[in-house]
């Protein structure tokens, strides 16, 4: 399973960087694939240990703010191995480079 998560503050939009690496802590600690985008994250995994983060980051922001925004889609395609999370990047590169 891939998720992507952007879980955010509502009430701390000027500082959030000291946030969100105590939540990506909890993602480095899971021992689950991630890649950290500028908006958000994506993580690879079984399904339980995926929901199971995704929760723990949505609950760790709430306990630093009133009020957090989690946007969470999922891309469960059970027919495909672990290892999407950079295929998918590569398989775009690699088109790109033999159309320029």
């Amino acid at each position: 399973m891939l998720a992507f998560i952007s879980v955010a503050p509502t009430d701390h939009w000027e500082h959030m960087s000291p946030h969100i690496a105590k939540v990506l802590r909890l993602v480095q600690a899971s021992g689950l694939d991630y890649e950290l985008g500028a908006m958000g994250t994506c993580i690879e995994g079984e399904p339980d240990a995926v929901f199971r983060l995704l929760q723990e980051m949505h609950m760790a922001m709430r306990q630093d703010s009133k009020r957090v925004s989690t946007l969470i889609k999922i891309d469960d395609q059970v027919d495909r191995p672990m290892g999407r999370l950079r295929e998918k990047i590569s398989s775009v590169k690699s088109k790109m480079e033999s159309e320029a």
